[in-house]
């Protein structure tokens, strides 16, 4: 076997639905296959898989054992000589293992492949490659500094600014929203390691497969959405998590230094003290109109009763949207993951907002912000 998708679940049913359904159409002309692994979730994530997805190898913990140890438990099962660790709230589009395993084959000593992340309103995500969070790195981070000195190579390694979103090349870390890499790799250097925080399981992975010598690969040649991405909101917890997860790599990889401490404490209360002027985020606005790209009449006036506003009908073949405040709800019975991908990707920063009506569901699905964890709407 080719390719084994491995999917970890927790309490995403509707992004999971989502997830799979792209999955399997990017699938079909490549000997692959999907096992999700569930973490014991408590909404009807299982009972869907088995209902909708019956031919997907469904793994049910008893247990919420996180992140590390369920996708470990996943590529014990495996049997393909790629596997691809995946979030359950991406979307992939339908040629992107194609384009993948076809770059991946080229590299003589390949590590990890990760590719170009992209949120629910179409904007690069800039975790899709990073470098090693030495201690100056993780301070350049949590300060903030690399935002102001972008191509400086002092300030931009947090994010290996040396790449620009489009452009392929050499990363040190990627993350493990999507990673693509061999299974006799992955089982060489043990896997995740299940003892990490949150925020360092795909740092320490990318970091000891770098040990090996092999290389890792950020490649732009195909986008996934990553819904939750950088909506994580960025308070207090958030900043104390990152502090741990940077500790537990630093401790594991290197020499303790008291200046580590001292970065990160100063990073702290410098991202407080920004905080303090930076308010809330912006309130979620209301669409002032909505577009269905679909062709089926039945629909939009159901859709219309939902959402108690009118909607104007689009063909798939016609998409072109203006500027204004508009929500664009793309019916997957008649656009492909892969036009919707690239139509979020076209149309970002226009003042829009988007949904996604998969194929023979439901529900609609998306982000409207940078800062919103995901929207269902079920009618």
């Amino acid at each position: 076997m080719q390719l084994s998708i491995i999917i970890l679940n927790y309490n995403v049913r509707y992004f999971l639905e989502q997830c799979v359904l792209s999955v399997e159409n990017a699938i079909k002309n490549t000997d692959a296959e999907i096992i999700v692994i569930d973490n014991n979730s408590s909404d009807d994530s299982c009972a869907m898989m088995k209902l909708r997805f019956p031919n997907v190898k469904l793994i049910e913990n008893k247990e919420n054992l996180g992140f590390p140890k369920g996708n470990n438990i996943g590529v014990a099962q495996a049997k393909g000589e790629y596997i691809c660790i995946l979030n359950p709230d991406t979307v992939v589009a339908e040629d992107a293992f194609t384009k993948v395993l076809a770059f991946a084959k080229k590299q003589s000593h390949l590590g990890i492949v990760g590719v170009k992340l992209i949120d629910g309103t179409g904007n690069f995500l800039p975790e899709s490659k990073r470098g090693i969070p030495t201690p100056w790195v993780a301070f350049t981070k949590i300060t903030g500094l690399y935002k102001i000195f972008p191509k400086s190579r002092i300030f931009g390694k947090y994010y290996a600014q040396h790449l620009s979103e489009n452009e392929t090349g050499k990363v040190d870390i990627l993350v493990g929203a999507f990673m693509v890499m061999k299974r006799n790799l992955y089982n060489e250097i043990g896997g995740f390691d299940e003892n990490c925080f949150m925020y360092s399981d795909d740092i320490d992975l990318s970091y000891r497969v770098l040990k090996t010598g092999k290389s890792n690969y950020y490649f732009d040649g195909t986008s996934v959405m990553h819904y939750k991405g950088e909506s994580t909101v960025k308070d207090g917890t958030y900043m104390k998590r990152f502090q741990e997860a940077m500790n537990f790599f630093y401790k594991k990889h290197f020499k303790v230094s008291f200046f580590f401490s001292v970065f990160m404490k100063i990073g702290i209360l410098f991202f407080s003290f920004v905080k303090m002027f930076q308010g809330t985020p912006n309130q979620k606005i209301n669409p002032e109109n909505y577009i269905l790209v679909s062709e089926d009449e039945l629909l939009r006036e159901e859709l219309q009763n939902k959402l108690r506003s009118p909607i104007q009908l689009q063909k798939a073949s016609q998409i072109v949207f203006q500027n204004n405040n508009s929500e664009i709800i793309f019916d997957q019975n008649y656009t492909s993951f892969k036009d919707i991908i690239v139509a979020f990707e076209t149309n970002k920063n226009k003042g829009l907002s988007f949904k996604i009506l998969p194929k023979s569901s439901r529900f609609l699905i998306g982000s409207n912000s940078s800062f919103d964890r995901g929207e269902v709407i079920n009618f």
